[in-house]
């Protein structure tokens, strides 16, 4: 047992939004390991008034004397747009200001208002983060209907990183990995880690053979890499009713370990921060203590200290007072300085834009084999989207990655039609750094 394992206590719901139900579990976390101990599911709940079924949810958790617990919520894949982004070197307090400068660029919704969130992923101090993108009318119709269920929401999450903090909880999980699952509506999803790509989760409309195969090539894995049943990546739980079909209920079982331990298995939260509920009693304790160790000392060292305090003001008054009209000639003249460098760069961006994207268009018509065909390309400064088709699209990956011009490739859709592979490929653009 790792240490952070002495930690590991709580309770937390967990529900998947699925097609036309809702999957509910009820999971008890201790450093033993983890238990589920109730389930449920609610059906039909987008036909149904939503204190109907919220009536349901309450008698299901005052049945199991867990009334108290709030939930968190995966929402369906498809609402949720997610990236794998990678920002080295960028300091924590920098991060929010970094994402929200490129996130324009990093989804398909335009100038619609979207809600953002994220969580640290890969190697420490590797920059690794994961990303959620979701119109924000989505996360509110969503805050809406579960507040008129009254069903109390600690998060709104995205599978791929329920999951991701879920297989953490106990032990890290192995270096490189594909695990799948066959959704309601009959698609594959499959969930994997690897060295070169830390986080990824899509929806394949293919054979699991077709689609293991082209998870694996998007990760870097070898070929002949076997996919997991997801429920096998998860902590195993000690007991589980027997109803419970882990294979098909994995997602709500991440979602309320991750809920139970929110500190230890952190998850990307799109839900505002002023529409969060809280359950967990214990964790006022520690902010109590500190609170009332805080106030004792502030008392003391107030009453050895107050005349020195008040005389060190009032020098330091007059000190600021004297530095004053130089400090703001300073930030007017700073001021003016930036906004012409701002203008100096916005120029010299603009001259060099489209050398770059004649550079990126020359590259891509040298470096595409012969049996593939790109019928259009989408240029931003940062991306490219490249739809087309090909003989076998799975190699293009590696192709595009070899290139000093693009990076961190990966398939946005791949139909096989009559022996032809029609993709559509996002890749990063190495040449937009330059």
């Amino acid at each position: 047992m790792v240490l952070s394992n002495l930690f590991t206590f709580g309770m937390g719901v967990g529900i998947e939004i699925r097609d036309t139900d809702l999957d509910i579990t009820v999971a008890r976390v201790r450093p033993n390991g983890a238990e589920v101990t109730a389930h449920s599911a609610i059906t039909r709940f987008r036909e149904r008034k939503a204190a109907d079924w919220g009536s349901e949810y309450a008698a299901f958790l005052k049945q199991h004397g867990v009334s108290h617990l709030t939930a968190a919520v995966t929402l369906p894949r498809r609402e949720v747009v997610v990236r794998s982004l990678a920002m080295p070197g960028i300091a924590a307090k920098d991060l929010p200001g970094a994402i929200e400068f490129q996130l324009d660029g990093l989804h398909p919704f335009g100038d619609a208002d979207v809600a953002s969130a994220w969580t640290r992923v890969g190697a420490p101090g590797g920059g690794g983060l994961l990303l959620g993108v979701v119109l924000r009318s989505v996360v509110e119709k969503y805050t809406e209907l579960f507040s008129e269920a009254g069903v109390a929401v600690s998060s709104f999450t995205f599978p791929a990183s329920a999951i991701h903090g879920a297989v953490r909880l106990f032990q890290p999980p192995p270096a490189g990995f594909l695990a799948c699952r066959a959704s309601d509506t009959g698609e594959i999803e499959i969930y994997g880690e690897s060295p070169a790509k830390p986080v990824f989760f899509a929806e394949f409309d293919l054979p699991l053979e077709r689609a293991v195969a082209l998870a694996a090539a998007e990760l870097r894995l070898p070929a002949e890499t076997e996919s997991l049943p997801m429920e096998r990546i998860l902590p195993v739980p000690r007991a589980n009713p027997a109803e419970n079909g882990l294979s098909r209920n994995a997602l709500s079982y991440a979602a309320a370990l991750t809920c139970a331990c929110p500190r230890l298995a952190a998850t990307a939260n799109l839900l505002p921060e002023g529409r969060r509920s809280s359950h967990s009693r214990a964790m006022l304790v520690p902010a109590a203590a500190l609170s009332t160790l805080a106030l004792a000392l502030a008392v003391v060292w107030f009453a050895s200290a107050a005349f020195e305090q008040r005389r060190y003001l009032k020098t330091l008054e007059g000190e600021i007072a004297k530095v004053e009209p130089q400090a703001r000639k300073s930030g007017s003249l700073d001021r003016e300085i930036e906004k012409t460098a701002g203008r100096i760069r916005a120029i010299r961006e603009f001259r060099d834009q489209v050398r770059k994207d004649l550079t990126a268009l020359d590259e891509l018509s040298r470096i595409l084999p012969a049996s593939s065909f790109a019928s259009s390309v989408e240029l931003s400064r940062d991306a490219a989207l490249i739809t087309g088709d090909s003989d076998s699209a799975a190699p293009l990956l590696e192709v595009l990655d070899a290139s000093p011009e693009f990076r961190n490739s990966e398939f946005a859709s791949v139909t096989r039609v009559a022996n032809t592979d029609v993709f559509r490929i996002r890749t990063l653009r190495e040449g937009a750094r330059k």
